[in-house]
């Protein structure tokens, strides 16, 4: 009966550390108290992106989901990435390129939040971009208005 009695916290605590999120990585807690969206970590699946809370970030926040094990992109490459973008006011998908062909562009003809929060990521990783507006477009109005804080998930795909 003693061995009983032992082994059922011993099982409890073992199981406690079990995930069903297919083990993916912690956030930071500052990211967890800041109300940065989390992101679902299913290579080669669109990614499911939560809702925002509080005042963005003023600051460019580039945090790897997933982390690559390909070629690394640098500031003057050419990347072929899946993109899902979200603005930051309500929380509403804008745009992505999942369900159709992936995109490809020079790295250095992009926003400003992409030119800083690409390099350095490699192929076959996830990363969360939460891009201020004087990073992104700024006054543009994009489809929730001027000024908007913006949170790409960009899976990467290719770098020439």
């Amino acid at each position: 009966m003693k061995t009983k009695k032992i082994l059922l916290p011993v099982v409890a605590l073992l199981l406690a550390g079990c995930t069903t999120d297919g083990g993916a990585p912690a956030q930071t807690p500052e990211a967890q108290s800041s109300g940065f969206p989390t992101v679902s970590n299913n290579a080669g699946d669109a990614p499911s992106i939560s809702k925002p809370a509080g005042d963005p970030p003023s600051q460019l926040v580039s945090q790897d989901v997933i982390v690559g094990s390909g070629k690394s992109a640098a500031a003057n490459s050419v990347v072929t990435v899946h993109y899902t973008l979200m603005a930051w006011s309500n929380g509403e998908v804008l745009q992505s390129s999942w369900g159709s062909s992936p995109f490809t562009s020079e790295l250095s003809g992009l926003i400003q939040g992409w030119q800083e929060g690409i390099p350095g990521m490699q192929e076959g990783g996830r990363r969360l971009l939460i891009i201020p507006p004087d990073k992104g477009y700024g006054q543009q109005d994009i489809g929730s208005g001027p000024n908007e804080t913006l949170i790409f998930v960009v899976d990467l795909i290719a770098v020439q």
